[in-house]
């Protein structure tokens, strides 16, 4: 089973619900007995979602244990294609339920939410050819988070919004003598490369493939751009920047060690919280939209949502009971508990400060991250190849071109390129 096209549309076109709708909830966690085991990345809204319905459910259930770890999409298809698979449910974003989907190892959800999802929204049913594969409940995008206190004492008027602007922004900080290495960014070699890219390749307007086919399209004009916009950024980051990936960057930022961050909006809450930092630096921080790039309009970002899947490999009863706990979680209950720690697709959302950067970013017109299913190939191209070019010993053009080379390689074997 093949992802034709991008469907993130409807699961964000509830990005910011207003709606404080609050219902009581009883929990129905489906057959009693059943085993449930939960695999899912490890920051602050998984954590939310899979801690309640285990709380909910684990009672009712023969065995139920979360494993939320930093690298899931690593070892995701290989947990579930024993039968039975390693876990009964596995949550996904964009790119990884296509990544499962492509080895047919998670089912269609129609039936389950029919008797458990009464209280979703349309807008969190990721729907392909009629069948429900999976259901959002957050959406994400990467953005711009801003010391105001260090920019103004740089004297930097107004926040940046382009790489030019935070270029100038960090060189002025960098010269007032407050910080050597202002910026921070998500660059730690592999996919978050790769992800980097993507942001600055759509800003300059560049398509990853050739219109309605599978070959490449990096090795262009707008791909030269992205990389050299990337560049200009990381002569003020921390020489380790090529080690660092979300954890990393949010401990430099609430140390103070940062100014100005292109980082995921699920951090936004616990950077902007009162644990970790110093209310110096949280109460400083805000959080803007993505920036463009060239003299473009389009943010540098690509739009996400992260939801719940059923693994295929198990048994049906095992599917149900893992079904139900998990949609337990997505209440307006929940959501009053843990409003900042996501941009909930859910009712009872209710924007705040933490919100802020990814909704300016989508307003602004940010890219989906593509669902087609050769984009992962394309992806662990960038991830692996460009890492030269950073350290300085390759040309863009060269990177470039071993980018689409280790592409045509890995597409062709999987049957998308001759």
């Amino acid at each position: 089973m093949f992802l034709k096209k991008s469907i993130l549309k409807g699961a964000l076109a509830g990005l910011i619900s207003t709606a404080a709708i609050s219902f009581a909830h009883a929990a129905d966690c489906g057959p009693a007995g059943k085993s449930i085991r939960i695999l899912g990345s490890d920051f602050p809204a998984i954590q939310a979602v899979s801690g309640t319905a285990k709380a909910n459910c684990e009672a009712n259930a023969g065995e139920m244990v979360v494993t939320l770890r930093d690298n899931t999409r690593d070892i995701m298809n290989q947990a579930l294609t024993p039968n039975p698979a390693e876990y009964t449910s596995v949550i996904v974003a964009n790119s990884t339920l296509t990544q499962l989907m492509n080895d047919d190892l998670v089912r269609p959800l129609n039936d389950l939410v029919e008797k458990y999802g009464k209280h979703l929204k349309p807008t969190q049913l990721i729907t392909l050819d009629g069948n429900i594969m999976a259901v959002a409940f957050m959406a994400n995008s990467q953005h711009l988070f801003l010391r105001e206190d260090v920019l103004k004492k740089a004297g930097v008027e107004g926040n940046p919004s382009t790489v030019e602007e935070i270029v100038a922004a960090a060189e002025k900080i960098r010269a007032a003598g407050i910080m050597e290495h202002p910026i921070v960014m998500n660059m730690k070699v592999g996919w978050n490369v790769g992800e980097v890219f993507n942001l600055f390749f759509f800003a300059h307007g560049g398509e990853l493939f050739k219109p309605g086919s599978a070959e490449p399209n990096v090795n262009s004009p707008a791909g030269v751009a992205a990389l050299n916009s990337i560049k200009s950024l990381l002569e003020y980051t921390h020489p380790d920047h090529l080690s660092q990936a979300s954890n990393e960057t949010q401990g430099l930022w609430e140390a103070g060690q940062a100014a100005i961050g292109i980082m995921w909006g699920s951090r936004g809450g616990a950077v902007l919280d009162n644990e970790g930092s110093t209310a110096e630096i949280t109460s400083n921080t805000v959080l803007t939209g993505a920036p463009t790039a060239g003299g473009g309009s389009i943010p540098a970002a690509t739009l996400w949502w992260d939801g719940v899947t059923i693994a295929k490999n198990i048994p049906d009863e095992d599917a149900e009971a893992t079904f139900a706990a998990l949609m337990t979680a997505l209440t307006p209950e929940m959501v009053a508990e843990h409003n900042d720690d996501a941009i909930w697709l859910i009712d009872g959302f209710k924007p705040g400060p933490a919100a802020a950067g990814v909704a300016a970013t989508a307003a602004g017109g940010a890219k989906p991250y593509p669902m087609i299913p050769y984009v992962n190939l394309m992806h662990n191209a960038l991830g692996a190849e460009l890492v030269d070019f950073y350290k300085g010993s390759e040309s863009a053009e060269d990177a470039l071109a071993d980018v689409e080379a280790a592409y045509r390689t890995a597409a062709t074997e999987a049957g998308f390129l001759n």
